[in-house]
């Protein structure tokens, strides 16, 4: 082990027998008591040196090896040290990629925060690059979500969309000024590829991946059509293959001047796009009949889509999925988070799984259904 103090942490020293780790309450980390020679010493926890090493050090500082690998124990436990040499095989080959790491450092130290144990950032980050994720959508939001997913580290992003990009689709981070008259989908692949920290993984029948390379399963589908409609009231028949399959989707869009992250989908765990329907097919009666004349009507009008905050929507979607991606359950997972232009006050809906929706997430969560007077749980958003 080559331990190594979090550099993302800033350290200070709280009067004089207390180090704090940390400037947000989030992840601010207080040890003590502790002595001038034991702090002199943490400035050795650099990475270059094995235990070994640091114990024939300690002594020449007069600390013992026994208070050297208590101390080493207890920063561990508080999550406050990383080992530069862990994180496993693919971690190694990362790390042998000098001008992809280099790319990477800052993901890289923000992970090593979010994750404690020794090794876990580079961990996440290397298996990043084996994933598969689709965005279902090329416009202000999807492309800069698959841009920023690529610029992270996943290893395959594939991007869905049809027509000619147009000039309201340009976006910093998404598609460029010269992209106007290409096809959305081309156009979507060449952004991916410039946001890609080096190659990626080889797609299935590429040169060296052999003939009978299979297609690696989707670890993610970001559902962001240029029409937010379509995410804010996502169509149950779209998205029953992906139920069916057990595929995790995520909704996210702008529609009307409102931004949306989530919500987040696990198959059979969390409300689905049916729950969605049906819970407000309770609410309001009326929604049926409302929903349908959106759907049949015929849009003329340009979507209101605000620059500022489809890249705020890209961004926070972007967040979402990498957590979900590096093992968590972010916050949009069976909610919905919306922020209305001037305001821009984020606020959270839980959407509760209904139980007569034959997605069987109601069995794994809290169901919702009307009762006999034809109202509904508060839980129920969109």
């Amino acid at each position: 082990m080559h331990p190594m103090l979090k550099p993302a942490l800033r350290r200070a020293w709280r009067g004089g027998d207390t180090v704090q780790f940390g400037v947000t309450p989030a992840h601010a980390v207080k040890v003590g008591p502790m002595d001038i020679a034991t702090g002199c010493f943490m400035e050795l926890l650099d990475g270059t040196r094995g235990m070994a090493l640091l114990r024939e050090e300690a002594r020449a500082m007069d600390l013992s090896e026994r208070h050297v690998d208590t101390l080493v124990l207890r920063l561990m436990d508080a999550g406050l040290v990383d080992d530069v040499r862990a994180g496993g095989p693919q971690a190694d080959a990362l790390r042998e990629r000098a001008d992809v790491l280099e790319r990477h450092r800052p993901d890289l130290a923000s992970l090593s925060v979010v994750h404690s144990e020794p090794g876990g950032g580079a961990r996440r980050l290397a298996a990043r690059r084996a994933m598969r994720v689709q965005v279902r959508g090329a416009g202000r939001v999807g492309a800069t979500v698959a841009a920023v997913l690529s610029g992270a580290g996943v290893g395959r992003v594939e991007v869905l969309d049809g027509g000619c990009a147009e000039p309201g689709d340009v976006a910093p981070g998404g598609l460029p000024a010269s992209a106007v008259g290409e096809r959305r989908d081309v156009a979507a692949r060449q952004l991916v590829r410039r946001a890609t920290p080096g190659p990626g993984p080889r797609a299935p029948g590429a040169g060296g991946a052999g003939p009978g390379a299979r297609e690696p399963g989707l670890s993610l589908i970001v559902v962001a059509p240029r029409d937010g409609f379509g995410g804010y009231v996502p169509d149950p028949g779209t998205a029953e293959p992906w139920v069916a399959s057990g595929t995790p989707h995520l909704y996210a869009g702008v529609l009307e001047a409102t931004g949306f992250v989530g919500p987040l989908v696990l198959p059979g765990g969390t409300a689905c796009a049916s729950c969605l329907h049906l819970n407000r097919r309770d609410r309001d009666p009326q929604w049926p009949r409302m929903l349908a004349q959106w759907q049949s009507g015929r849009r003329r009008a340009v979507q209101a889509c605000d620059l500022g905050l489809a890249t705020a929507v890209a961004g926070l979607a972007a967040a979402h999925a990498l957590s979900f991606l590096d093992g968590e359950l972010p916050a949009s997972t069976g909610a919905r988070w919306e922020a209305a232009l001037p305001l821009l006050d984020w606020r959270s809906q839980r959407i509760g799984a209904h139980l007569d929706c034959p997605c069987g997430a109601a069995g794994q969560t809290e169901g919702v259904r009307a009762s006999a007077a034809g109202t509904a749980h508060d839980t129920m958003a969109g």
